[in-house]
């Protein structure tokens, strides 16, 4: 695995490189907002972003023939993060497996040694009507945090096909290396310190000798915090609890494919996947910053998508790498004005109620920022 460049915060740096991966679809129209608005907080605080756009994607493929060019992977690398939009879409579908758009994501996070997914779902009370629970279970709000091992598991493992009684077969194999789930677990209870002590380690131990050691390395771990009060669950008992009674979880820990689902599920319990950015961190906190939604290409380059998700990500790299959390807490109060305003694009607008575009969304959060 390579290593990835050190993204240390610089307590006087005012410089930042930032690689933009637009990607497919709606990728370049959220990426442009979210540009927009950090140049925003350029201007305030006297930070200068210097930006490098690269291919990634459907788009690297039509433009250069494969989905993760290595001058992409050199310019991430040589970058103090790396924001990204969506890859993939309907275009590429017929593609081997190994040559879809979406091999650019497993390997940017291979390259960049990103094996650790901050996924937080929280809740704004001004969207609480978009929830689609009852309102007797959210009341109080949502804020979870989801910490998805990205590097290892069932997706990085062997994978082939074999000859078989019953015929050809195909397999993939999970598999988790006892140093793989100590850092994935430190970063967890790091953020559950920072929390409210807190943590749900998500796995499937009755079943997988993965989940068991999975469970054994996250029980030792938890010496070194013995402020925080562990639990463990089983993957489907997670599910149900998800949407049965979500305030109970405060931050999730769990495997790179268990992440991948209890993640979008909590995505939809806050009410639009449009809201929900993420991290993928590295050592020392480099990382790569993305909206948890697809590329959506059916409303691409039309002023429909909700660029807030990745607006949001874009504050997630200013608290987490740069660590500027005063600009970040800006990003986000700015936010939560245009939708305490009413603003609302069409994934969170009401049936016959006036929806904001991408740009005046994107317009409306870099003016409340420069407030």
């Amino acid at each position: 695995m390579s290593s990835p460049p050190p993204g240390k915060r610089r307590s006087m740096q005012m410089n930042y490189k930032i690689a933009l991966v637009p990607g497919d679809g709606i990728g370049p129209d959220v990426v442009t907002e979210a540009v927009k608005v950090l140049d925003k907080i350029g201007e305030k605080y006297g930070h200068r972003f210097q930006y490098t756009t690269v291919l990634a994607g459907g788009a690297a493929i039509d433009a250069v023939g494969e989905c993760l060019p290595q001058n992409t992977i050199d310019v991430c690398r040589n970058s103090d993060a790396v924001l990204l939009g969506a890859v993939g879409g309907w275009k590429w579908d017929t593609l081997p497996g190994d040559q879809r758009p979406e091999r650019a994501l497993l390997g940017l996070r291979k390259e960049l040694g990103l094996f650790a997914n901050l996924r937080p779902a929280l809740l704004f009370e001004e969207l609480a009507e978009a929830c689609p629970l009852k309102p007797e279970i959210i009341e109080g709000g949502l804020d979870i945090v989801v910490v998805r091992e990205l590097t290892g598991g069932i997706y990085f493992g062997e994978k082939g096909y074999k000859d078989t009684e019953l015929g050809r077969a195909a397999y993939d194999v999970e598999q988790y290396a006892e140093e793989e789930i100590r850092r994935i677990a430190v970063v967890a209870f790091d953020m559950a310190m920072k929390r409210n002590k807190k943590l749900t380690s998500v796995d499937k131990a009755n079943v997988l000798e993965s989940s068991r050691h999975w469970r054994n390395i996250v029980k030792e771990v938890s010496g070194e915090y013995p402020e925080v009060e562990l639990s463990h669950m089983y993957i489907d008992n997670a599910a149900m609890q998800m949407v049965r009674d979500p305030k109970q979880f405060d931050v999730i820990v769990t495997s790179n494919i268990f992440g991948d689902i209890l993640s979008d599920e909590a995505s939809m319990i806050t009410g639009s996947i449009g809201m929900l950015p993420s991290a993928s961190l590295a050592k020392g906190n480099f990382g790569m910053y993305e909206p948890v939604h697809g590329s959506a290409p059916d409303i691409a380059g039309q002023d429909k998508a909700n660029p807030m998700a990745t607006i949001l990500s874009a504050a997630m790299m200013l608290r987490y790498t740069f660590g500027l959390s005063r600009e970040a807490d800006d990003v986000e109060a700015a936010v939560k004005s245009v939708l305490a305003a009413g603003g609302r694009t069409s994934d969170l607008a009401r049936p016959g109620k006036e929806a904001l575009g991408t740009k005046e969304a994107g317009d409306l959060i870099a003016t409340a920022v420069g407030k």
